[in-house]
């Protein structure tokens, strides 16, 4: 992997900025958000989400930027934005949409645009690939590429960081797929794990989320009958 190579991030939140980090560790890194005070404070040195500290965010070389023209230097630009959900319990895709158009008219020929945010099988090639095509007036494949890499990060926890969490990796083909793999072993400790498709990456991510919910919900359930009968839920897990 050239180490001279740029990397863009795209959202400056828990996910991203952690990932802006570790990477300028290694290789030179553009890390934007269109929150200008949120760009201006980790500038400062102030880490609004409390994930890595303020002393590692006045001491990196991320060059924190509210400046969308920055993200065409990115060689590699990876997309950490939000995936809410509507009042519905659809998925909220504006996000992913918006950051798709501007990604769009903002990159460069041989670019890899990866995306990290959580999104349903599909979503990186039937939503996002179309948008990017349309706005940079390229083919993908042939002028830029694309991979899934789903973010794995637990907020505010100190033990499992990015870099000893396995990270899932995919592309447009394989030789993307190896490309993707390559970079992120730069900064993941843990290794990465290969997928054959985006839409199995995509996959993943779904079925980890939902055997969280469902773990947590499990255990919920559990403490209230063993609340009842005064047996204490800590010493059963224990």
């Amino acid at each position: 992997m050239n180490n001279n190579l740029v990397v863009a991030v795209i959202g400056m939140g828990y996910v991203g900025m952690p990932i802006a980090i570790e990477f300028a560790e290694k290789v030179e890194v553009i890390g934007f958000d269109i929150n200008k005070d949120k760009i201006e404070n980790y500038k400062k040195g102030i880490d609004v989400t409390n994930e890595v500290g303020n002393e590692i965010i006045s001491k990196s070389t991320v060059n924190f930027t509210a400046d969308k023209n920055d993200i065409k230097k990115g060689d590699f630009i990876i997309v950490a934005v939000p995936t809410p959900i509507n009042q519905d319990k659809t998925p909220d895709l504006e996000p992913l949409k918006n950051v798709s158009k501007m990604v769009g008219e903002n990159i460069k020929k041989g670019s890899t645009i990866i995306f990290e945010s959580t999104v349903y099988p599909g979503v990186t090639e039937d939503v996002c690939i179309p948008i990017l095509e349309k706005n940079s007036n390229m083919v993908c494949g042939k002028d830029f590429y694309v991979g899934y890499s789903p973010e794995r990060i637990n907020p505010g926890d100190k033990v499992h960081k990015l870099s000893n969490i396995i990270k899932v990796v995919s592309g447009i083909n394989e030789e993307v797929t190896n490309n993707i793999a390559a970079l992120y072993e730069l900064i993941i400790d843990a290794g990465v794990h290969k997928v054959s498709n985006i839409k199995t990456a995509e996959a993943t991510k779904v079925i980890e989320n939902s055997q969280r919910d469902i773990n947590i919900a499990f255990m919920n359930e559990v403490s209230k009958v063993f609340n009842r009968m005064n047996i204490n839920t800590f010493e059963v897990v224990e």
